[in-house]
């Protein structure tokens, strides 16, 4: 059992050895793809057990509102004072806060009036958010500037692991100045995306000029908890960002893994369009209540493009994402993703199930299916976690690991009764005593011989040895004496004959050898030799002294002895009795 399990350990070893070498040869990437395809069908699967949050309501610009600005009102984008009329409307209602994530960025369009008629309202509510956006844009094109302190997170980073790399930017692009002006309610709209496009996680901060601003739903939800939001925060030593009272887990980009609630639509939304008419006394009846709601003003209309894929949807809409990433500083529910450690250690738990079952079965149908089994528990298990935990456990890495586990300890175990077998085998074709085969692969061995011949038409022998005054040196010496006798007879007939010959004790003192493909006179010739060789070998007696022993043998051919393995045995049989009764230590071949 020791063994056994010593197998498994080894398998394991190689197992990470061949990973880490698989992981730090560029395929790293492969497997995380993979891993973040398992990731969105958990996020499809648990996103139906979350009841997105009714304190979000999304006045959407849609495909109807859309159609019917450019019927109604003209050209896109929409004069800038109709977001205040609405800003106007809502408030009367008592809104926790509104958020626009719309860039108000000049243009050669824009209209001065109407700005500062939308900067005005930035100016009267504390409760009214826009965003703002950084990029990577050359200063060529647009000069770099500084952005007014009451924006700036005072952020303190005591993490070793969390370095805002991909999250620092080089420019930015100016909004409106009177709204920069007018309020302190800005965050940043930049999203991040994994490499398949796909965007799972978002920042919670971003880094400009060296110095950090909140993202525009991380500073929605903040305000959403706390009055007036705290702008001084601290990242821990386990990478968890500690604001409004929440502890949420960060990546070394200081992106945070989001909880989806399902596909596109899933919150109240109210199309602007509706908004409009009720504020034109047109009679629309809007069921939205906008009391105590966080409420966004955003895009969901197809054709203007602000569209996402994320796991639980392929065309999501960023007001949808920010609505979605409130929704998780409300709940407290971003995903953790399991560190590297415990992934590890349950890659190696999987694997030594995985191990003892290989090694304790003996149908491959029920290794498989058991291990499928064991794949499949564990598959629920990470839905599990990703439900109930919002842990993210990888799924792809530990069932990678333990497949090759697997395969490693079939290969072992095919070897380990391999080399059972070959135990056995020896054991049931070998004498214990003189290593020599044993009577039973004697008569196997002369049953094949015998086709052999017939079936090409060759020659074969067959010499049968017997110890000379075998019973004296038993008598006299003892019978460890005549054990040491019979072993070394034993060796020097097996180390003076050729490889394809077959030596065996064929009974008592007495031994045989199968010649395949020589005929009468070689086969004497090497009876002969061995008898010479044997009668010149020293034996040592239990009184540490020395004797000579000789053998006498007995040699037969067929076909011209006989034509039968019995009529070939009792050909040999009696010559060598004639051999023993005219003398001893010699050959008999007629």
């Amino acid at each position: 059992m020791l063994k056994k399990l010593l197998y498994v350990l080894l398998s394991i070893a190689a197992a990470l050895l061949f990973f880490y070498g698989f992981t730090h040869a560029g395929l790293d990437a492969f497997v995380e793809g993979i891993e973040n395809k398992t990731f969105d069908l958990r996020q499809s699967v648990t996103a139906k057990h979350r009841i997105p949050s009714d304190k979000i309501v999304i006045i959407t610009i849609d495909d109807a509102s859309y159609e019917y600005a450019l019927d109604n009102i003209g050209e896109w984008p929409l004069p800038r004072g109709l977001y205040a009329d609405v800003v106007n409307f809502v408030e009367k209602q008592n809104p926790k806060l509104i958020a626009f994530d719309m860039l108000f960025v000049k243009s050669a369009k824009n209209n001065a009036l109407e700005d500062k008629k939308l900067a005005a309202v930035f100016k009267k509510y504390n409760n009214v958010l826009t965003a703002m956006n950084f990029d990577y844009q050359s200063e060529d094109l647009r000069a770099a500037q500084d952005l007014p302190e009451k924006l700036e997170i005072k952020l303190k980073n005591e993490s070793l692991d969390t370095h805002f790399e991909d999250n620092t930017f080089l420019n930015y692009r100016p909004i409106v100045e009177e709204i920069i002006n007018n309020t302190s309610n800005i965050g940043s709209v930049n999203i991040s995306r994994t490499n398949d496009g796909i965007l799972r996680k978002a920042p919670l901060l971003v880094q400009y000029h060296d110095k950090f601003y909140p993202q525009l739903a991380f500073l929605a939800g903040c305000t959403a908890l706390e009055t007036p939001i705290n702008r001084n925060l601290i990242v821990d030593k386990n990478s968890n960002l500690l604001a409004a009272g929440r502890k949420i887990p960060v990546d070394k980009d200081g992106n945070a893994i989001l909880n989806w609630y399902g596909p596109r639509g899933s919150y109240e939304e109210v199309p602007l369009y509706k908004i409009i008419k009720k504020m034109n006394g047109e009679g629309v009846e809007l069921t939205a209540d906008f009391n105590d709601k966080i409420v966004f003003v955003g895009m969901t209309a197809n054709s203007l493009f602000d569209l996402k894929t994320t796991p639980t949807d392929k065309l999501f809409p960023g007001v949808e994402v920010l609505a979605t990433y409130v929704n998780n500083i409300l709940d407290n529910n971003f995903v953790t993703k399991a560190g590297t450690l415990c992934t590890i250690l349950l890659s190696v738990v999987i694997s030594l199930i995985i191990g003892f079952i290989t090694l304790k079965f003996v149908s491959v149908s029920a290794m498989v299916f058991l291990t499928l089994l064991t794949y499949m528990g564990y598959t629920i298990f990470t839905f599990q976690m990703m439900k109930h935990f919002n842990l993210w456990v990888e799924l792809v890495s530990p069932l990678m690991f333990a497949t090759i586990v697997f395969i490693a300890m079939l290969i072992v175990k095919y070897l380990i009764k391999s080399k059972d077998f070959e135990q056995q085998y020896k054991l049931a074709t070998t004498d214990g005593l003189t290593g020599l085969y044993n009577h039973r692969y004697f008569q196997e061995q002369m049953t094949s011989a015998l086709e052999h011949a017939k079936r090409y038409e060759t020659e074969f022998s067959l010499i049968i040895i017997d110890i000379d005054y075998f019973k004296k040196f038993n008598d006299n010496f003892g019978h460890q004496c005549g054990d040491r006798v019979l072993r070394a007879v034993a060796q020097t007939l097996k180390k003076n004959v050729r490889a394809t010959d077959i030596v065996c004790r064929y009974g008592g003192e007495e031994m045989s050898i199968i010649l395949p493909n020589i005929g009468h006179e070689d086969a004497v010739f090497t009876a002969q030799k061995l008898c010479k060789m044997v009668s010149e070998q020293e034996v040592r007696t239990n009184t540490d002294k020395t004797t000579n022993v000789t053998i006498s043998l007995g040699v037969s051919t067929y076909p011209q002895d006989a034509e039968t393995t019995q009529g070939m045995i009792k050909s040999a049989d009696e010559r060598l009795y004639h051999a023993k009764e005219n003398g001893r230590n010699q050959v008999c071949g007629d």
